[in-house]
């Protein structure tokens, strides 16, 4: 999972340790901000990918196939992906109803990585790999869904690796 690519508009390119992930995985999840098509290319090389647009996503990326939310079933866990979630205070109870089956929502746009259980939801932002902003380093996440159970890691791109 990841979001916030901003290729090439402040990254020139994605970081190695998110290129090898995603070789890694059967799906790869874009919360949107990818900005360039071949972001997404690149990713798909060995994994199938969907994308939610986000705001600094243009008609190239909405013509790669994003929408503004994806709703999908991830091995039995229903799943929605948009890009911005709004404001923390209330955001579960927001995205409880805009998404009323989704047992995890995958958003982006704040570029701060959170992974929050909140009983019968589960909100994971997975961060940007490429623009930290204010956090301590760049991130994406990996889940693992198996038997309707999600683990999340947000792994953090070390600074060597960008």
């Amino acid at each position: 999972m990841t979001a916030d690519t901003h290729v090439p508009d402040f990254a020139r390119a994605l970081p190695d340790a998110l290129l090898r992930a995603a070789a890694d995985v059967d799906l790869v999840v874009h919360a949107g901000d990818v900005t360039a098509p071949a972001v997404l290319e690149e990713l798909r090389v060995d994994a199938e990918v969907v994308v939610a647009a986000g705001n600094n996503d243009g008609p190239a990326i909405r013509s790669w196939g994003a929408r503004d939310e994806l709703v999908l079933d991830l091995d039995g866990v229903p799943t929605a992906v948009v890009h911005d979630a709004g404001p923390r205070k209330g955001r579960a109870r927001r995205m409880r109803r805009r998404f009323p089956d989704a047992r995890l929502v995958v958003y982006g746009h704040s570029h701060i990585p959170l992974d929050e259980d909140d009983g019968d939801l589960r909100l994971l932002n997975p961060g940007s790999p490429t623009w930290k902003r204010r956090e301590p380093a760049p991130t994406f996440a990996i889940l693992t869904i198996a038997d309707g159970r999600v683990d999340a890691e947000l792994v953090a791109v070390e600074a060597a690796a960008r």
